[in-house]
């Protein structure tokens, strides 16, 4: 009997023991649930704002999108909370990463990606011959052959970047170098990569996160047909001066001069931040600015366009600020340029927002959001005035509605038109493309989950561009 009851004993002890472990992976599995879809919860909040701002843009506040998402990076459900943040220059700030807050690997010169510390010339090689569209090696580069040789599966694309974590597969790039810290590449400080040498990665433990080169570069960002105010942009190639004038507010004198001007080879809407319209119109843009005016990415080249000699129309310092006087206006060289009215700095930043000079075919890579663009990436990948960069972040953290057009800056010290028509080619005043890193919570304690969404919202309904849960 004492047996029996010692057998029944031990039997019901083990049942309570395997139902215990039962309700305990029970509730795991639905902690595992519950902060799965809290964490998509907040990535479909996102991309909801993303596509309510897409079809209701505010050209006056460059901010809204940015600042909308930053109110609505954290919400509360029923079943658990999620919460979005992202790590950029060392500052970890609520919402989305903006890939437009950094530079995109497509768009770089040797040049520039030279000026990235710690970059060497064999690994500028190696990446430029990745992207470009043929087979020759540079002299330090590395082609097909190169790879075939080292027994690697792959070779390059020959074609741009799809995504950053391709660039590791170039020679010479290692994953230490490209996400230093931030070894999921989440933009997020996680508890293993803020530990010191207790776990992997290796870090510093300074509660800041290191990101290597993914906190300077991107392949992400895209340039988008939308203009500043929703619409497709204004392709001057083939507008009407009817349609420029109603698009945007100019005169039939100024329409005209605009079409005769993206008309000519050569011609960049950054050369208006240089030349007056007059000049440009007239075909006067290499006269005016040297190889920078025809063209040129120099920012100091073409200096006549900003300091030439005095002519019936004012002075140089006048023909340079004074493009909202119509008739005539002082030209470079002493020459005096009659034509039609140039344009202000508001016309000026509005021609930029809303025209093109060519027809968009396929998605090409992005330009940097100058109201979200990383002061790091400007000083040390392009290497700027370290002066005129603080300038610049200084001018636009002051203003609430942030910069809605690169005119705007002109005047900040330091900053000359030839400069901010070098800009020009890497800056704008949109973003299209983020990338979402949503932690969801359960409110079963333990329960978390992650997922990382790149998203573009320049089409509707936005696209996603990139999905992974780490």
């Amino acid at each position: 009997m004492i047996w029996a009851v010692a057998i029944a004993a031990a039997i019901v002890a083990g049942l309570q023991i395997l139902s215990f472990r039962q309700a305990v992976l029970g509730s795991d599995a639905i902690a595992r649930v519950q902060a799965r879809w809290a964490a998509r919860a907040g990535v479909e909040t996102m991309i909801a704002i993303m596509e309510y701002h897409t079809e209701n843009p505010d050209p006056d506040d460059a901010l809204a999108l940015i600042l909308d998402l930053e109110d609505h990076s954290y919400g509360t459900l029923e079943t658990g909370t999620y919460d979005i943040r992202h790590f950029l220059d060392g500052i970890e700030s609520a919402g989305p990463l903006d890939e437009h807050s950094k530079a995109n690997v497509n768009l770089l010169s040797s040049t520039e990606l030279m000026n990235i510390e710690d970059m060497t010339p064999d690994v500028v090689g190696a990446i430029v011959d990745w992207r470009d569209a043929n087979e020759d090696a540079g002299m330090l580069g590395a082609e097909k052959t190169y790879y075939q040789n080292r027994g690697k599966s792959y070779e390059p694309r020959n074609a741009n970047f799809r995504n950053f974590a391709e660039l590791e597969l170039v020679a010479g790039v290692w994953p230490e170098s490209t996400r230093g810290e931030d070894w999921n590449l989440d933009g997020r400080l996680d508890p293993n990569e803020d530990d010191g040498e207790q776990t992997w990665p290796p870090d510093n433990h300074d509660g800041i996160l290191d990101a290597g080169l993914s906190g300077l570069l991107t392949a992400s960002s895209l340039t988008s047909p939308r203009a500043a105010s929703g619409e497709d942009r204004l392709n001057l190639a083939t507008a009407t001066s009817a349609e420029v004038v109603e698009r945007l507010g100019l005169t039939e004198p100024q329409a005209s001069a605009l079409l005769a001007y993206a008309k000519t080879p050569n011609a960049r809407l950054e050369q208006l931040l240089v030349v007056p319209l007059s000049t440009l119109s007239q075909g006067g843009a290499a006269a005016a600015g040297g190889a920078s005016a025809a063209g040129g990415a120099n920012p100091t080249g073409g200096a006549g366009a900003a300091t030439g000699g005095k002519g019936s129309g004012g002075s140089s310092a006048q023909g340079r600020t004074g493009r909202s006087s119509g008739g005539s206006s002082g030209a470079t060289g002493g020459v005096t340029q009659a034509g039609p009215g140039n344009l202000d700095s508001a016309s000026i930043g509005k021609v930029m927002n809303e025209c093109t000079l060519k027809e968009f075919t396929r998605p090409e890579p992005g330009k940097m959001n100058v109201n979200t663009v990383s002061g790091r990436v400007l000083k040390e990948v392009f290497d700027m005035n370290p002066k005129i960069v603080d300038s610049l972040l200084s001018r636009r953290d002051a203003k609430m509605t942030g910069l809605t057009s690169l005119a705007a800056v002109l005047d900040i010290p330091g900053m000359t038109p030839q400069i901010l028509s070098s800009l020009a080619t890497k800056l704008d005043v949109q973003s299209f493309v983020f990338t979402i890193t949503s932690r969801g919570r359960s409110i079963i304690v333990g329960g978390e989950s992650e997922m990382i969404v790149t998203v573009d919202r320049s089409t509707l309904p936005a696209q996603i561009l990139m999905y992974r849960e780490p």
